[in-house]
């Protein structure tokens, strides 16, 4: 068991739930290293939660760590980590602003808000899947392949990262970006760049997942 990294769980759920990204009945969060998933329980305020409420699965799936049960979407995490060798850290989550795009299944994305075009260029929305069972994630593979932020249609919103806080970091940037363009269209007209502009923020986010 890796102590240190189950600690890295409980500092993310934390912080999740002190920005309202997360409560008891939604969200949850894992980290996995060496083969083993580390992953936040079912049903308990993520504020409070413990290193030994902290679930750790095996290879097979099976729990060999903490006392109390996983998450229902553990299934997901497992399938999310077989998507992409570089993912290390998986949060799923129902922040206000990203869920009621899922809600809409309305993707969300700008032709003026450079930061958002370069780092994530837009946030796509997979097909409804039935929480708590495999489809939940089978629309959303594709989109992984190009992207690590993810929009669960009528759900949630599902992001990856290389480590569990860089997952968190790019949830906290989408929510911040999605409350943002929200915003701008209450205030006015959002301007859009030129195309020239748009390309070549374009192409910055394009880069990174090129092979």
């Amino acid at each position: 068991m890796d102590k240190e990294l189950i600690n890295r769980v409980l500092a993310v759920a934390k912080r999740l739930d002190e920005k309202n990204l997360v409560n008891t009945f939604e969200g949850n969060i894992s980290a996995k290293k060496d083969g083993l998933i580390y992953i936040t329980p079912t049903t308990k305020n993520k504020a409070l939660l413990t290193e030994e409420m902290i679930a750790v699965i095996d290879e097979e799936g099976k729990q060999i760590g903490g006392n109390c049960r996983p998450t229902s979407e553990l299934p997901m995490h497992i399938d999310t980590y077989k998507i992409r060798k570089d993912i290390g850290g998986v949060v799923h989550c129902h922040p206000t602003f990203l869920t009621a795009h899922a809600i809409c299944n309305k993707p969300v994305e700008t032709k003026g808000y450079p930061e958002m075009m370069a780092n994530f260029k837009v946030f796509e929305v997979a097909p409804y899947g039935r929480p708590g069972t495999e489809e939940i994630l089978k629309g959303a593979i594709p989109i992984f392949e190009h992207s690590d932020v993810v929009l669960l249609g009528n759900h949630g919103v599902l992001a990856v990262g290389q480590t569990v806080e860089d997952a968190m970091n790019k949830v906290e940037a989408a929510e911040a970006i999605t409350k943002a363009l929200y915003y701008a269209n209450l205030v006015g007209t959002p301007m859009d760049l030129s195309e020239d502009e748009c390309k070549y923020f374009y192409e910055l986010y394009d880069q990174k997942y090129r092979k």
